[in-house]
């Protein structure tokens, strides 16, 4: 696994071994999503749910992110996320918290530009997360979501509207955006 573009372009990223704890993003589903969101990465503020390796957060930050704050309820996880930012040489603009995706959310205050959610497959944790991701997103902000292709997706979620969903194979992705305040 390596980070495809920007600033750490090449670099070489650890996971944990098997995929009972993480199950890392194909480059080719990996560069999709950055393709989609290429235009509003530079500044971004970045939310990293379901870490794992942190390979998703490393990449929005090596293309220009300003800030990415990663979340893994696994203690293993939180510690490889911590390796790759160090391989990376990102670490300055990184916050790894170990604590569960819904605990974050329900006590978070800061709002953000991008949230990346690939959370376990086949356990219908998107739907049950959006809306508290919903509510974290930033007016413009967008939401990518990585699923097993079929997971049952809502067409909207608070100010949260989906906008596209992609098929690679046996994965899906699905792009949700805020709407903008007026």
């Amino acid at each position: 696994m390596r980070v495809i573009s920007g600033t750490a372009r090449g670099a070489r990223l650890a996971a944990l071994p098997g995929e009972e704890v993480t199950r890392p993003t194909g480059d080719r589903v990996k560069e999709a999503m950055f393709s989609a969101v290429q235009f509003m990465l530079e500044g971004a503020r970045v939310l990293d749910l379901f870490a794992g390796s942190g390979q998703l957060g490393i990449e929005a930050l090596s293309r220009g992110a300003q800030h990415c704050v990663f979340i893994d309820e696994n203690r293993q996880a939180c510690r490889i996320v911590k390796e790759n930012l160090k391989a990376a040489q990102l670490t300055k603009q990184a916050s790894v918290l170990e604590c569960s995706a819904q605990g974050y959310l329900s006590s978070c205050t800061q709002r953000f530009d991008l949230i990346l959610l690939d959370p376990p497959y086949r356990k219908d944790l998107v739907p049950a997360i959006l809306p508290a991701a919903a509510q974290v997103t930033a007016p413009g902000g967008i939401v990518l979501c990585e699923t097993e292709y079929g997971a049952d997706l809502p067409e909207s979620c608070g100010a949260l509207r989906l906008k596209k969903q992609y098929r690679y194979g046996t994965v899906a992705l699905a792009r949700y955006e805020a709407q903008a305040e007026f």
